[in-house]
């Protein structure tokens, strides 16, 4: 497999021209390196910022392509995810690229050492809600980690890169291991939506008790990898022990459908929102904003489901 390198990337400034429909891209900066491809946020004339993902392969990047076209034709009552296609020369080398709406936020473990672990309500029923959407559309996301979870403000969420979109009944495109269900031995790589109820247990597991995952991770053997052990951390750790029986569910393949985990989600974290500590006591309009979160989701999910 390709892989992208320091000495692949472009100098703040480089600007592409696409071959077939002549839109012009001034790249800024580097937003992220993948086995696929570079993603720069850039600037147009049309656009003043958004994102352009250039890949090594063009069979690649027209597969991320047909995922997002079918994702923006499906998810009705959004802006549109993918702006253009385009090949451009680069370099005497001609490559395939795609433009993006640029989504402003941090990955979601930078956003909760920033602001606080809170905001774990809010950010888990909005990423919950998004899931359940990919999943009615026919797919599952599986690629699921912190850095293609960007958080902006009041914990607004978007799911980034991609790549590893997978229709469901598929073999699951990418994954990152410590997030992987086969890993854990916790199931199959088929794509269904508990494969991604699982990385989204192990994304909490990794935003809140980082240091702990990775030793676990470290020690046991193949033969001992098993969602008990990710319980144990689960149960032992003050922020993630009051959502014990949603985790579980999710780690052991419980849940019938991501629409139900975002109903029990709710419940649970009603019981997190009277933290011990003075330091993280959590702001009097925090409940009402999950309150709001859950009114506007639901009435914005009752209308693309209408249509």
């Amino acid at each position: 497999m390709t892989t992208s390198s320091d000495k692949d990337l472009l100098a703040r400034g480089t600007e592409i021209r696409g071959t077939w429909n002549g839109r012009r891209y001034r790249l800024e900066r580097l937003l992220g390196l993948g086995a696929n491809g570079q993603v720069y946020l850039a600037s147009s004339g049309s656009r003043a910022s958004c994102a352009v993902k250039i890949g090594h392969e063009a069979a690649e990047l027209q597969g991320e392509v047909n995922i997002l076209s079918s994702l923006d034709s499906s998810e009705k009552g959004r802006p549109p995810f993918l702006l253009d296609v385009d090949d451009a020369v680069i370099g005497n080398r001609k490559v395939p690229f795609y433009v993006m709406k640029y989504v402003p936020g941090v990955p979601l473990r930078a956003y909760l050492k920033q602001h606080g672990a809170h905001w774990m309500g809010v950010i888990g029923y909005r990423l919950l809600e998004r899931l359940a959407q990919l999943h009615e559309a026919g797919w599952v996301f599986g690629d699921i980690k912190s850095d293609n979870v960007l958080v902006g403000e009041y914990g607004r969420v978007e799911l980034v890169d991609y790549g590893g979109v997978t229709a469901i009944g598929r073999s699951v495109r990418q994954f990152t291991e410590i997030y992987d269900r086969g890993y854990w031995s916790a199931g199959s790589r088929v794509a269904d939506p508990g494969y991604d109820l699982f990385s989204f247990g192990v994304l909490w597991l990794h935003a809140l008790d980082g240091k702990r995952l990775v030793q676990l991770n470290g020690t046991l053997i193949p033969q001992n990898r098993h969602p008990r052990e990710l319980l144990k951390l689960v149960r032992s750790n003050p922020r993630l022990q009051p959502l014990e029986d949603w985790m579980e569910k999710a780690l052991m393949g419980r849940f019938e459908n991501a629409s139900q985990s975002v109903r029990e989600w709710r419940e649970a974290v009603r019981g997190t929102q009277k933290p011990k500590a003075a330091e993280d006591r959590v702001p009097t309009w925090m409940a009402g904003l999950l309150g709001a979160a859950i009114v506007i989701s639901t009435a914005v999910a009752a209308v693309w489901l209408l249509q």
